[in-house]
């Protein structure tokens, strides 16, 4: 369903050059360019934390119930996507209930276990994907997020940990066949319990 790299290659190629990532933009992003040359930023001093979106369940935009993103639901998780960008699919699994991963029982952390090998699975059996990259990072909001980026197969440039930037960069692929992936991993993921949304 995805499409293939020639496919992605030529569209990239038609369409001129590619933007910078919106992280450049970031405080956090680490490198400045001085007099042509990439270099770190200097380290900013120690500062206390600050809080997270949803510190302690208080205005988490995470906890919203009505969420028409959300591809597949159970009693205690969804799946769900963000706009399409520039990867072919890109998910987040979340808990329904404010949780951050260090909360979890071990009941839920055996689903959470679970449910990202299951998701890893479907994304990677996808036609023309080669690997699904899941990653937690856990600074921006309080309220458990688990991404999932499906690397495109036979792509090489976009490989390892720099896959979140290309899919910053790479424009979005043909709309139809985002949603037929969105739908297809909805659908697998339903084989095994929850109800698939799209």
């Amino acid at each position: 369903m995805a499409e293939t790299a020639d496919q992605i290659y030529a569209r990239v190629q038609a369409g001129g050059d590619l933007p910078a990532p919106s992280v450049t933009e970031w405080d956090v992003f680490p490198w400045v360019v001085r007099d042509g040359e990439i270099a770190p930023k200097p380290l900013a001093p120690p500062a206390p934390e600050e809080p997270r979106n949803g510190e302690d369940g208080v205005d988490c935009n995470l906890c919203a119930t009505d969420r028409p993103d959300v591809i597949w639901q159970d009693e205690s998780w969804r799946v769900k996507h963000l706009k399409q960008s520039g990867l072919p699919v890109v998910l987040i699994l979340e808990p329904l209930e404010h949780y951050d991963l260090p909360d979890l029982d071990e009941h839920q952390a055996a689903e959470f276990g679970v449910l990202t090998v299951r998701l890893v699975r479907i994304i990677e059996s996808l036609p023309n994907i080669a690997r699904c990259h899941a990653m937690r990072i856990g600074d921006g909001a309080e309220h458990l997020h688990m991404w999932f980026l499906a690397r495109p197969k036979d792509l090489l440039s976009v490989r390892g940990s720099f896959s979140p930037d290309w899919d910053d960069i790479l424009p979005p692929g043909p709309e139809e066949i985002w949603r037929a992936d969105l739908a297809e991993v909805a659908r697998k993921l339903a084989t095994h319990g929850g109800e698939a949304l799209v």
